[in-house]
């Protein structure tokens, strides 16, 4: 009776261990660290000021990097520029126009310089006398002087137009930066997550407009202790498991992209291996998305 009574013992502890060990595969607190899954957010925000006249997204969009998806009212700027446009337009026909305006003179050189040479000619052949020949030199001088103070002011009148149209040119380029500024225009590829302004209202330079995040590489943000911690390396490939229900457990390969140097209380809601860790390291743990994959969803990883 004894015996049976041992065998029957013995049984009962081997059934046991088995239950236990298949409890271990199914992965029942089979895991190294858990946390959630997390994307990189980007908040888009309005660069300019005005009325919203468009802005075609919903939550849940996939918009494309640089897609145009509405604009704010830029009625004033355009104005302005074509305002700025005139008035640069309006410097260009007051700027002098040198060579007629010093034609008349460099004519009047040409001639006196023609005239000097014949009267050189005639005091030679003696029939002419020097004083013509010096009048002549003395008026020459006098029309380059005049010439050359004629040069410098259609310069200086020159020069101050092209820094006022530079000016001009400036406001111009500024305006069209603003301009391009009230184009909305989406910055990455991703997954609209919240929306945050409609068509019609007023927005400001600054003013959210929308959130979008790039969900096809989500991040399993975990928490290791100290003892795990040199055991893993940046690049490492991992796990990663999550649950889809009761019965629906998926697997997906994930790669350590960034573990902490600085430890942290454990969050609320986060389990360790060592339960007993007050201090533990968060790590990222990227994860291709196959679509079933969730911001905020728990999931668990094994390390290799």
């Amino acid at each position: 009776m004894k015996k049976n009574m041992k065998r029957l013992n013995s049984y009962t502890l081997i059934a046991t261990a088995l239950l236990s060990l298949a409890a271990c595969n199914r992965g029942d607190g089979d895991f190294d660290a858990t946390g959630t899954f997390e994307a990189t957010e980007i908040l888009v925000s309005s660069e300019a000021n005005g009325k919203i006249m468009e802005l075609n997204i919903e939550e849940g969009d996939r918009l494309d990097a640089g897609a145009l998806i509405g604009y704010v009212d830029s009625t004033q700027l355009y104005l302005k520029k074509m305002q700025l446009s005139a008035g640069l337009r309006s410097v260009d026909i007051r700027k002098p126009d040198i060579r007629k305006q010093i034609a008349a003179l460099e004519q009047q050189i040409a001639t006196a310089r023609t005239e000097q040479q014949r009267m050189e000619n005639l005091v030679k052949a003696k029939a002419g006398n020097q004083k013509q020949v010096d009048d002549i030199v003395n008026n020459i001088k006098y029309l380059q002087k005049q010439l050359d103070a004629q040069y410098s002011t259609l310069n200086k009148t020159t020069g101050g137009a092209d820094a006022e149209a530079e000016g001009i040119l400036y406001q111009i380029m500024q305006l069209d930066d603003q301009l391009q500024k009230s184009r909305i225009v989406n910055p990455q590829a991703g997954t609209v997550l919240v929306k945050y302004a409609e068509p019609g209202e007023v927005t400001a330079a600054g003013k959210p407009l929308y959130k979008i995040a790039d969900t096809d590489l989500l991040y399993l943000r975990a928490y290791i202790t100290a003892d795990q911690l040199s055991t893993l390396k940046q690049g490492q490939t991992v796990r990663v498991f999550a649950d889809y229900g009761e019965d629906d457990r998926r697997e997906y390969p994930g790669t350590i992209t960034w573990i902490s140097d600085k430890s942290e209380f454990t969050p609320k809601g986060i389990q360790t291996k060592d339960e007993r860790a007050n201090l533990v390291y968060a790590i990222k743990i990227a994860v291709k998305n196959d679509g079933y994959l969730k911001i905020g969803q728990y999931g668990e990883t094994v390390f290799e």
